[in-house]
């Protein structure tokens, strides 16, 4: 694992000290791994790792040499989301303007881009996700979970609203009333009943987890990706319009990916009866 450095991507990013930053970048096979990198904080969220990975996030997002990106932790956690410690001292220093700022400097940016960008995401949950990172995680296409891992949305345990996507994305995966319960009554849910509700994708040994999330995303990028992130868009898109809305937007997507070269290469391949080789455009 490196660190965000550009050497690891065809452009410029973020540029922390090696392994020591709080958040890592690797690009490599067309997937760019970010790793949530405080695991004696449980790789909670303080100003400077939320700052960075905004930063990562926006730039993988906006790399051509990304085609997927896998998002994970180190340690025992994932996430478990807001450094309290430090909300702690911001609340008995007078600092709540900066406390809740953060919701639209940092949260929300990092989420919505995450949320957002036109190639597949990933998250292998090695561990505990809490509130926001819980939220991070339901923004991410597929959750490959540890089956020592847990969900919890801890928002109201210390007497906080939602945040990070969690009212968007916990009710598109568990519906409305569970969701609610799940925010009403917050508790860990075990990574088996994660599975039934539809929290997690697969359950996976903490000793494989990391390569068989890997081997997923270095399949998603070698996929047509501008197909794959156009059906994310429209089913992003189709959550919040009518019907009629959902396939006109289908019908630009299908105009956008009929024009690529992966299309193309692919309709050549079927009549050769090859397997295709996409190039990402």
């Amino acid at each position: 694992m490196t660190s965000a450095s550009p050497s690891a991507s065809s452009s410029s990013g973020p540029t922390p000290d090696a392994t020591q930053a709080p958040v890592l970048l690797d690009v490599s096979e067309g997937v760019a791994t970010i790793t949530l990198n405080r695991p004696d904080a449980m790789n909670s969220l303080d100003v400077a790792t939320k700052v960075l990975l905004r930063e990562i996030v926006q730039h993988v997002a906006e790399d051509p040499a990304v085609r997927c990106v896998l998002l994970t932790g180190t340690g025992r956690a994932f996430c478990t989301g807001q450094d309290l410690k430090e909300h702690v001292q911001l609340l008995h220093n007078g600092g709540s303007e900066a406390l809740f700022s953060t919701v639209d400097e940092h949260y929300n940016p990092i989420v919505t881009t995450l949320a957002g960008m036109a190639k597949p995401v990933v998250a292998a949950v090695n561990g505990v996700a809490a509130g926001a990172g819980a939220s991070l995680a339901f923004a991410c296409d597929l959750r490959l979970v540890a089956d020592t891992a847990g969900f919890n949305l801890a928002f109201a345990n210390v007497g906080l609203s939602c945040d990070t996507g969690a009212s968007y994305h916990l009710p598109l995966l568990v519906g409305r009333a569970k969701a609610l319960e799940l925010l009403y009554s917050p508790r860990t849910v075990p990574a088996a009943e994660a599975l039934e509700l539809g929290l997690a994708t697969s359950l996976h040994s903490p000793d494989t987890l990391a390569e068989e999330a890997r081997a997923l995303a270095v399949r998603l990028a070698a996929g047509p990706t501008v197909a794959l992130g156009s059906i994310r868009r429209s089913v992003a898109y189709a959550a919040g319009h009518t019907f009629e809305e959902a396939v006109a937007f289908e019908s630009s997507m299908m105009q956008l990916t009929g024009a690529t070269e992966d299309h193309r290469a692919a309709v050549d391949a079927f009549v050769a009866k090859q397997k295709p080789v996409f190039e990402g455009r």
